[in-house]
């Protein structure tokens, strides 16, 4: 039993250029059109107000600056992984060919973690932002209908209720499921538009915001610790990095199309580093100005940047054209997440360590419908049962992991294949790589020792799984001659 072999660099290659399965449509600006679709949504929308009230106070600035550090350290990494290796998988496949099958099993099964709970936490922002929207037009959704089982909702007398079950994140989820098991594609042209839309309410709202800032708001910056390290302090501002990690994860997403790419060598890069780049300094100034404009005691609310908006005298048809903005870029990050673990659940299916069935094709649709569904009613389950703040910080902790790793991949292939033709080469990868990994493992010890319990559980049990069965029906377990070669288009590389 092998539990470090490894898949050929060389063969991936071959294989991303003869592998038709998948369209070769996407240039550099659906690329990064791509990433700023996935990136901006919950993190800016919905957690810039939870990390404010909670964690950081103003310091929230500093929050997505230390997050957005560490991003671009493992986004240099990433770019010269997806233009090496412009296959679907990400940080799995990348993991595969450079540390070896058991760590490409923890890293994938991480990012089935990642998308599934990534999806579960802009559900969840999407019900809050559908609700305040809905309201606003005299249509009611029950309180007890709108939150996290459990939840103590507030209503507007002052009395409360305990919620029952997230009823419109469980309608978002199983829309985005419907339109995936039927064949919907969410077009580069779609995807531009939705992200003009977004784009253009977030300009707006600093824009007219900004006037109504407060510099008092700003004071104290970092308010003074609470008691806990999670509350406030510079420890808070380092937890809050934490949480904030999950509003860039959308250029993960972007490596997941690599093979989708025209000219994945030159484009990937630019779609990767480009988007990141862009929406970390629409969080920077978005969260100042929220909260210049409100106290960051009063933004723990579901739709943050709409309640500020609303306090800086904006008018209703703004908050309005907010919410509508919001709500629709959410749905296409949710099609996005879901999309993006689909790649990765097809990858680690044709590789063999998880069932065939999980690469099965509906014979009407052709599209992987079993997959679809199952993952569909199982984010469905937890948008209805977790809070925004239980599923962003799993999501973190997975993201924060799977940068860990492809950052000490990269080094690892440069030592063992140093000739290995690279047309992106992360910048002093001696130092960059480092410190995506150690500031990656930095904001993941500020995360609750809860969020940790729950990824070494969910670990756990995705280990189990590899070692009844995956590891012993991997493609690399079984040699040559018992198969007779490779499948056609499996992409069964050579073990090493």
């Amino acid at each position: 039993m092998n539990l470090f072999r490894r898949k050929s660099i060389t063969e991936l290659q071959k294989e991303a250029q003869t592998d038709t399965s998948l369209k070769r449509v996407l240039g550099p600006w659906n690329l990064v059109f791509l990433g700023i679709g996935a990136i901006i949504g919950t993190g800016i929308f919905v957690l810039t107000g939870t990390v404010a009230a909670q964690n950081a106070g103003p310091a929230v600035v500093l929050s997505f600056v230390l997050a957005g550090v560490a991003s671009i350290f493992a986004a240099l990494c990433y770019s010269e992984f997806a233009s090496a290796v412009p296959m679907a998988g990400s940080a799995y496949t990348y993991g595969y060919a450079t540390l070896g099958e058991l760590f490409a099993w923890i890293i994938g099964w991480d990012l089935i973690l990642e998308y599934a709970l990534g999806a579960v936490t802009v559900a969840i922002g999407w019900s809050g932002y559908v609700v305040s929207f809905l309201r606003d037009i005299n249509i009611i959704i029950p309180p007890e209908l709108s939150a996290a089982r459990g939840s103590l909702v507030t209503l507007p007398d002052g009395s409360t209720v305990t919620a029952i079950f997230n009823l419109p994140a469980v309608f978002i989820i199983a829309a985005v499921t419907a339109l995936l098991v039927v064949g919907i594609k969410e077009s580069a042209s779609f995807n531009n538009v939705i992200v003009i839309v977004k784009v253009a309410v977030v300009i707006l709202f600093i824009v007219g915001a900004a006037t109504a800032v407060v510099t008092a708001n700003w004071t104290p910056f970092i308010p003074p610790n609470a008691g806990t390290r999670e509350a406030f302090g510079w420890t808070g501002v380092v937890a809050g990095a934490g949480i904030v990690f999950f509003a860039y994860i959308g250029f993960d997403a972007v490596s997941t199309a690599a093979q989708e790419a025209k000219n994945p060598q030159r484009d990937m890069p630019i779609g990767i580093i480009g988007s990141l780049l862009i929406c970390t300094v629409l969080y920077i100034i978005v969260s100042a100005i929220a909260t210049g404009v409100v106290s960051y005691k009063e933004l723990d609310v579901p739709d943050p940047i709409a309640f500020a908006a609303d306090k800086a005298g904006m008018g209703k048809w703004m908050k309005g054209l907010i919410k509508v903005g919001a709500i629709a870029g959410l749905s296409s990050v949710i099609l996005v997440m879901l999309l993006g673990q689909s790649r990765v659940l097809w990858a680690m299916s044709r590789d063999g360590l998880l069932p065939p069935f999980i690469n099965r094709i509906h014979p009407r649709f052709k599209t992987p419908w079993i997959t679809s569904i199952v993952t569909g009613v199982v984010v469905a389950i937890f948008s209805a049962v977790f809070t925004v703040r239980e599923a962003g910080s799993l999501v973190s902790i997975g993201t924060l992991l799977a940068f860990v790793i492809v950052s000490v991949g990269v080094l690892v292939l440069r030592i063992r294949e140093p000739n290995l033709p690279r047309v992106f080469k992360t910048p002093a990868v001696w130092l960059v790589a480092p410190l995506g990994a150690l500031s990656a493992i930095y904001l993941m010890i500020f995360l609750s020792g809860k969020t940790w319990m729950r990824l070494i559980i969910w670990l756990g049990i995705g280990l189990l799984i590899y070692f009844v069965y995956g590891v012993h029906r991997s493609k690399l377990a079984k040699p040559p001659s018992s198969t007779g070669g490779p499948e056609p288009g499996s992409g069964a590389p050579i073990r090493s």
